[in-house]
């Protein structure tokens, strides 16, 4: 009998596929017809890292802890996106899904309801990124990408940051950003150049 692959605990709490074009509602799946799927390797591979934690004991996880050591987060927030908590919510909305950048990663924690954070992938196709309770998402420096809450209409993430935060977003264009051109030269450029000594292979 042979065992079956052991399914990623992440994949409970992280689920990731390519967007359709349609203009509806920005909260609903979006999903293509059929559905197609991006595994979190796939994610990794555009330097989006992703973990699974216990949200319900984030003040004693010792995962959580060894994670803010070995990657410098050295601050830490909370910010709850949901009608009632957030002031300005709409227009903050609207905000939060224009496609923009960061200088530095966004690391976001999601302790209690969901939300979806969509990336590009190399040829400019909407990868999104399902973040339920216990999925932590990092996103690399550099990637464009945007968010906006499911259907639930609720959010609670830890926000981490190494040093003094700044969120400062940079709407789409900004590709003369170094970070943006480190971005690309570490996972799209690389990624192409692996490819043609594949084919040569």
């Amino acid at each position: 009998m042979v065992a079956s692959a052991k399914k990623d605990p992440r994949e409970e709490v992280l689920q990731a596929w390519y967007m359709d074009d349609s203009d509806e509602d920005q909260r609903l799946p979006h999903h293509r017809n059929p559905p197609e799927y991006v595994s979190l390797e796939q994610l990794a591979e555009l330097g989006v890292l992703s973990w699974r934690l216990d949200a319900d004991n984030y003040e004693m996880d010792e995962e959580l802890k060894k994670i803010r050591e070995e990657r410098g987060y050295s601050y830490m927030d909370f910010c709850e996106v949901c009608p009632e908590k957030l002031p300005n919510y709409e227009e903050k909305i609207k905000i939060f899904f224009e496609e923009h950048l960061h200088t530095d990663e966004e690391i976001r924690y999601c302790v209690a309801g969901s939300g979806y954070f969509d990336v590009r992938d190399r040829n400019d196709s909407w990868i999104r990124v399902w973040v339920k309770k216990g999925g932590m998402i990092v996103l690399p420096a550099g990637i464009y990408h945007r968010f906006t809450l499911d259907s639930d209409n609720y959010i609670k993430a830890m926000r981490l940051f190494v040093g003094d935060p700044v969120w400062t977003p940079f709407n789409r264009p900004h590709d003369h950003l170094p970070a943006r051109q480190e971005y690309i030269k570490a996972f799209v450029e690389k990624e192409a150049a692996n490819r043609v000594v594949d084919a040569a292979a």
